[in-house]
């Protein structure tokens, strides 16, 4: 690729980011424009989207098979029951709503995707936020923070950290002992915020009359039957992995998505493409142009070249390198979405590895597991980087996306500035603890 190709990129990729800053045209409009501008100048190529859908395939996966699961359950009433439930338990109080809604959100983040989170609980959250006479706004948002961060309780909670984790070949149950403290904690650090940030429904009141009774199941079979659904996909996220025919995350939100429809189908409850139609195709297409605009900013070099300079710079101090990664990417990620921009910086890390003789030149191809002890936080704080830093923007994660979409289909838009204004300060707090667990965890291994 030619200097004048390499500036054109980045040219391309900034003004994409900037258009969506300002809000000049809309998110996904801006990132197809960008890659057809790249087509155009001729840097993306035939084989160069193939690549890029090769990689955004399984997040892509995760969250179609999310969105189903989700429709299908939220067809059963249940989500209704349990509204009914979160609102006894709020009593008119916006301190306990904000903190029920970390208590809901962050256990399920733990087994499910967090797009995924987010829209099974939306209904709840705008339920309880307008019975409260509050702005729903502020905590959707908060609700995409919280399961962006409870994902990094389990390997299989957030895209980004599984895209770093099952690269390095890292097992669910070793990531439970090196992570799962650092996501408890990414949670925690929001609680101290949330008066600060949301003192409006912080400090709400409202008179709310007792409801006579819960909300009815219409059709209990179908309520059964869709939490078998559910259950079969918590199961096979957690024990694919270690069957004979190995089941990855991806391929079991397919099958989710599939035992779903088939559900929806033989109940009768709705034809399936309704289900279908209800697919936020959007936020899929939107990450999608973004996966081709890294493919883009990786075809470069610069991330490559990246891998030499990195070895210059600190040679094999990695504890320097692990810090370095975190703020890196941890800015990219509020900039373009984590997920690509994960999958890109590991080509970096991984060539840095390579370039200090940690690990043989074989480690750059795929299904490498053998790496040294003293280079597993490098990649821990790659998780925390490309996880936490996603929080800042509306653009950073997947879930950030989903939950501005439904603001939008209930009648509420929420631009740039507006999520960064809550999501900016905390994830500040949230790098800054991830740099003093990191330092930790190299204290503790060392």
């Amino acid at each position: 690729m030619s200097e004048f190709q390499i500036l054109l990129t980045l040219v391309i990729c900034g003004t994409v980011v900037i258009a969506i800053a300002v809000d000049v045209i809309d998110m996904a409009v801006a990132a197809l424009l960008g890659v057809c501008a790249l087509i155009a100048f001729g840097i993306l190529e035939q084989n160069d989207i193939g690549a890029a859908f090769g990689t955004a395939g399984g997040p892509l996966a995760l969250l179609f098979g999310g969105m189903v699961v989700a429709h299908v359950l939220g067809k059963t009433g249940l989500f209704d029951r349990i509204g009914a439930l979160c609102l006894r338990f709020v009593r008119g109080s916006g301190k306990r709503y904000l903190l029920l809604l970390v208590m809901l959100v962050a256990p399920i983040c733990a087994l499910l995707p967090n797009a995924t989170t987010v829209i099974l609980l939306a209904p709840v959250i705008i339920g309880i936020a307008r019975a409260l006479n509050v702005s729903f706004v502020g905590p959707m948002v908060i609700t995409a923070i919280v399961s962006n961060s409870a994902g990094m309780l389990t390997l299989v909670g957030d895209p980004a950290t599984f895209l770093v984790g099952s690269s390095i070949g890292m097992t669910f149950g070793e990531y439970l002992q090196k992570v799962s403290i650092a996501g408890l904690l990414a949670v925690l650090v929001i609680v101290p915020l949330l008066p600060r940030l949301l003192p409006e429904i912080w400090n709400a009141r409202a008179a709310i009359p007792p409801a006579a009774s819960l909300p009815k199941i219409e059709k209990p079979a179908f309520v059964v039957l869709a939490l078998a659904v559910l259950v079969v996909m918590v199961i096979l996220f957690l024990f694919g992995e270690t069957l004979p025919t190995r089941i990855v995350p991806p391929e079991v939100a397919i099958i989710a998505a599939t035992l779903g429809l088939l559900l929806v189908y033989t109940a009768r409850v709705e034809p399936v493409e309704d289900v279908l139609r209800d697919v936020d195709w959007k936020t899929l297409v939107f990450l999608g142009a973004i996966f081709c605009l890294v493919q883009a900013f990786t075809k470069t070099g610069l991330l490559q070249g990246m891998s030499i300079t990195l070895y210059e710079w600190f040679g094999a101090e990695y504890t320097l390198v692990a810090l370095t990664m975190l703020g890196g990417i941890g800015l990219l990620s509020a900039v373009l979405a984590n997920i690509p921009v994960v999958a890109a910086s590991l080509i970096m890390v991984k060539g840095y590895l390579v370039a200090v003789e940690a690990v043989p030149e074989l480690a750059l191809g795929a299904g490498f597991a053998e790496w040294p002890d003293a280079t597993v936080p490098v990649f821990i704080a790659m998780m925390m980087g490309a996880t936490l830093g996603g929080n800042a923007t509306v653009i950073g994660a997947s879930a950030n996306i989903v939950a501005v979409g439904i603001c939008e289909r209930h009648g509420e838009r929420v631009d740039f500035m507006r999520f960064l204004r809550l999501g900016l300060p905390i994830t500040l707090a949230q790098i800054v603890m991830s740099a003093l667990y990191v330092l930790a965890f190299f204290w503790v291994t060392t």
